[in-house]
């Protein structure tokens, strides 16, 4: 047990150096680029929290293609930093490039977040999407009926659409993020596309919003 203590508190004694130092270098090099004051303590948060958004969404599996840019991005502007502080830039007198790239890295780091952030996870979605879609198939075929002669009376109401609980959770989630962004409610074959479900559980799912 001391043993595994001991190798957990010298990763985390590592961790916490190698951190420290990558800090540093960013902070230092945007204060070389012009960013003073308590813009250059902002630099290397912003790269740090792109680097751990991007990395978390690798590890969960969905936009691994999106993920792995941010990262790499995020990566190049902590380990450029490192790299420019080991002597090979005169932090005395910053190129224009250097400084072009300082200046336009909140834009990118706030494109890349946003787009970590809101992108929908589709798995979670396709999963049961396709759940739903394999339990309809698998019911049985509905023998034929005998044709009969129109009557005057009403026709029976089709049975309702089962919808399953966590695709209604769901379904509120797209709704609320899709009022949220155009400010109307979603339409009943937006949420169809949305949700990847055939039209009568679509209508159903928009009854249950409403």
């Amino acid at each position: 047990m001391r043993v595994h203590l001991g190798r957990v508190d010298a990763v985390l004694v590592q961790a916490l150096i190698a951190a420290a130092l990558s800090f540093a270098h960013l902070h230092d090099v945007a204060m070389a680029a012009g960013q003073d004051g308590w813009k250059a303590w902002a630099y290397p948060i912003s790269v740090d929290l792109l680097l751990v958004a991007a990395w978390r969404r690798l590890r969960s599996g969905t936009t691994k293609a999106a993920a792995w840019c941010w990262f790499v991005i995020a990566l190049a502007a902590s380990l450029g930093a490192n790299v420019a502080t080991a002597g090979l830039l005169d932090l005395d007198d910053v190129p224009a490039w250097l400084r072009i790239l300082v200046a336009g890295w909140p834009a990118v780091a706030f494109l890349g977040g946003t787009l970590l952030a809101h992108s929908p996870p589709k798995a979670a979605t396709d999963e049961i999407s396709a759940d739903v879609i394999e339990d309809q198939e698998q019911e049985p075929e509905a023998t034929p009926a005998t044709p009969v002669q129109p009557t005057s009376e009403a026709l029976p109401e089709r049975p309702p659409v089962p919808v399953p609980a966590a695709l209604v959770d769901h379904a509120r989630k797209v709704a609320s993020e899709h009022h949220t962004r155009t400010g109307t409610p979603i339409d009943t074959p937006t949420l169809r596309a949305r949700l990847g479900v055939p039209t009568p559980m679509a209508e159903a799912i928009a009854a249950q919003l409403t």
